[in-house]
């Protein structure tokens, strides 16, 4: 069966249940699921309901599809993502984003939480993401092409929609909300970074850096879809003032940041 054949499978499944035209697809990251909360839902799926979806292993990652509506727009939202790290394959990593452009999304709003590497950041801060850098050793566009999917050679130019970038930064100088841009650097995971890993991330440009986001971005440009996104910090990767990092930690970080993101995010929402 060929992925196109795989897409058109879950999108009937999902079709089944829910028959709007979906707007904007978003991806929650780690500990950043409440976004769901202020969705109007007309059906949530759990990913093992649906067709060739992967099931999320990690913790604060429910698994759950939900199609609705916020802010007027009409959303499917992925509370919980699938990482490389769990030994997901890439093309696996990006279906859901495939599924919803399928049932009609054209823009993607994606969040993750990353470690700063930026000394001017603080945990618990915010970062817009103008570009990225894919250290993963991975691409979900290899393989041969679909071209119902995209194009072979997608051009990487503007990863991130300019125009979605503006329009978060105003919505966040509105709201008194302050934030940073910058380079998100992928890389595999699961361990975090050594000292001279974080110096090395930020000698070559890097302000933040995390285990995701990447590859669901590369499918999205693929598709011609317009992409935000948004980073959490969570923890903060300076060599020389390195302490010991704890999921808990990184939780709690993710969820005193989480509020304004969404403020941001529901801003974004409105104005597209």
């Amino acid at each position: 069966m060929t992925e196109y054949d795989m897409i058109q499978e879950a999108v009937a499944t999902i079709r089944a249940r829910w028959s709007k035209q979906a707007d904007v697809g978003i991806i929650l990251g780690t500990g950043l699921g409440a976004l769901a909360d202020r969705i109007s839902a007309d059906a949530t799926i759990p990913y093992e309901e649906i067709p060739h979806f992967a099931r999320s292993t990690v913790e604060s990652h429910a698994g759950r599809l939900i199609l609705g509506s916020l802010e007027g727009k009409t959303v499917v939202a992925m509370q919980g993502r699938f990482h490389y790290y769990e030994g997901f394959s890439p093309k696996q990593i990006v279906f859901p984003v495939r599924v919803m452009r399928a049932l009609g999304a054209k823009t993607l709003i994606v969040s993750n939480a990353c470690g700063g590497l930026n000394p001017q950041f603080r945990a618990g801060d915010l970062m817009l993401i103008e570009d990225h850098i894919n250290l993963q050793g991975m691409n979900p566009l290899i393989g041969p092409n679909d071209d119902r999917l995209g194009a072979r050679f997608p051009d990487m130019i503007e990863p991130y929609s300019r125009r979605l970038l503006e329009l978060a930064r105003d919505t966040a100088l509105s709201k008194g909300i302050p934030t940073h841009t910058g380079v998100y650097v992928a890389v595999a995971g699961p361990n975090l970074e050594t000292r001279a890993e974080y110096r090395f991330l930020r000698a070559i440009g890097a302000d933040a850096v995390g285990m995701s986001t990447v590859p669901e971005v590369l499918a999205a440009v693929h598709m011609n879809m317009r992409v935000l996104g948004i980073s959490c910090v969570t923890d903060m990767g300076l060599p020389d003032a390195l302490e010991p990092a704890s999921l808990p930690r990184i939780l709690d970080n993710a969820a005193k940041a989480e509020p304004k993101m969404n403020e941001i995010i529901c801003g974004v929402l409105k104005k597209i």
